[in-house]
């Protein structure tokens, strides 16, 4: 027997009075009390209490963080543990034996026949600012090339390679120079209107062909230190490229002295049912740009990378909290319970995409379900001849899904993605969809 959802009022009373104090004392962010007011008082697994006492399933996992779920037993003892001991010694001038053995375990479960470090951060962002430092240093080259629809992170360098969406360049030009963007391949929808689903390697050599026909035309490829990718692109729309892509690309990288720079903050630490997205793939990277999940809720990040690239003077990189003891302490058992969970990531992950490709056949307005493991999506247009784009409806859905009680998230311009915690059984998976679906008919009207 699962706990269900159950929504009584939202926000009620209790939630009304904190989001309006929320608005008076905080900047904006990307806050939206129409769409999620939801103000959690506690968690459990993939339950949310909010503070009337609704209770929600959470698909977004605190936005891709909560991997092992909300207030793992192991995790908060570890916390508790560390805490009673030492919340902080700053890594960037002092030692602790706990940051040598996760870097270690990071390092090993990374691919690649190579000698590998780690630098610690504490978000995402920096975590790619600090890949970008390394790939300058260890190369001497300065450019990058991305991807369109990538997102990487909001601060000033990182910002030249998100372009998920305009919004998030707005009035912050000029961002770093020397970034190139190309497109991803998309199977579903891509500038050459090509079926990446029935024709994979057609696409696959279209964007290789763009690299080298378009880009190495105007940008000496020699200058260039890293290509930056996402595995799958999270907030671009959970896009799944094909399988042979990052081996053409690298075959591609190789020829030039390129490096392949992965971004697995969002896709990394068993979201897939591999503990990196790039295993799915069978391509080692040089670097792999961690964070979110890692920490399970405590802020770590970082980046796993060569040896040969890595900062070699002190002072060329520091952070004064990367690394922090506690957030190394749930960084320990949080790689333990995922090494453990990704069995099971992959029964359930499977199960959820068999659920939604039903639901795709089903609708005419869900144009694509797609996925890996339990990082899965459905992109929602208005007819399936066309593939135009439906954000309004999209929008629509996810407002009556938290009615429900099923938290969701947007990704991309009309993509909806279902991303719970790790530890998901199917009898909720299987509640889940009943809402889904429920809220995708309300939305239709």
């Amino acid at each position: 027997m699962v706990v269900r959802p159950n929504v009584k009022e939202l926000p009620g009373k209790k939630a009304k009075e904190i989001i309006e104090k929320n608005f008076e004392a905080l900047a904006v962010t990307t806050q939206d009390p129409e769409t999620l007011p939801i103000v959690i008082d506690h968690g459990d697994g993939i339950l949310v209490y909010d503070v009337d006492g609704n209770v929600f399933y959470d698909f977004g996992s605190g936005v891709g963080v909560l991997n092992v779920g909300h207030a793992h037993p192991r995790v908060v003892e570890a916390v508790k543990r560390q805490a009673e001991k030492f919340t902080h010694f700053a890594l960037n001038d002092f030692f602790y034996e706990n940051a040598v053995i996760l870097a270690n375990k990071l390092a090993e479960l990374a691919p690649g026949d190579f000698p590998k470090k780690v630098v610690y951060q504490n978000s995402g962002a920096e975590a790619n600012e600090a890949m970008m430092k390394l790939v300058k240093y260890g190369t001497g080259r300065k450019r990058f090339i991305a991807f369109y629809h990538a997102f990487h992170g909001r601060t000033q360098a990182v910002l030249s390679l998100t372009a998920s969406k305009w919004v998030q360049q707005d009035r912050f030009f000029p961002t770093m120079p020397g970034v190139e963007h190309i497109p991803y391949p998309n199977p579903y929808r891509n500038p050459w209107h090509i079926d990446g689903y029935a024709e994979p390697d057609e696409l696959i050599n279209r964007v290789i062909e763009f690299i080298e026909e378009y880009v190495f035309r105007h940008v000496p490829p020699e200058e260039v230190g890293a290509i930056v990718f996402e595995p799958i692109q999270g907030e671009g729309g959970y896009v799944v490229p094909p399988k042979g892509f990052f081996r053409e690309l690298k075959k591609l990288a190789d020829s030039y002295g390129i490096l392949l720079a992965d971004d697995e903050v969002q896709m990394g630490v068993g979201r897939t049912g591999k503990f990196w997205a790039i295993e799915h793939f069978d391509v080692a990277p040089d670097t792999i740009q961690f964070g979110k999940a890692i920490g399970g809720g405590i802020p770590l990040a970082g980046v796993v990378h060569r040896a040969d690239i890595a900062f070699d003077k002190p002072g060329r990189h520091a952070s004064t909290f990367g690394g922090n003891p506690v957030a190394i302490a749930a960084g320990l058992e949080v790689v333990e319970i995922v090494k453990e969970l990704l069995p099971h990531v992959q029964e359930v992950g499977d199960y959820l995409h068999a659920r939604l490709k039903e639901l795709e056949e089903k609708y005419e307005v869900i144009g694509d379900a797609r996925g890996l493991g339990l990082a899965q999506a459905v992109e929602i247009v208005k007819s399936k001849d066309t593939k135009e784009k439906n954000p309004k409806l999209r929008d629509a859905i996810v407002k009556e899904a938290v009615k429900r009680g099923l938290i969701l998230l947007g990704c991309g311009d009309n993509s909806i993605r279902f991303i719970p915690p790790l530890t998901i059984k199917k009898e909720e998976i299987d509640v889940a969809m009943e809402i889904f679906e429920e809220s995708l008919r309300a939305a239709l009207g």
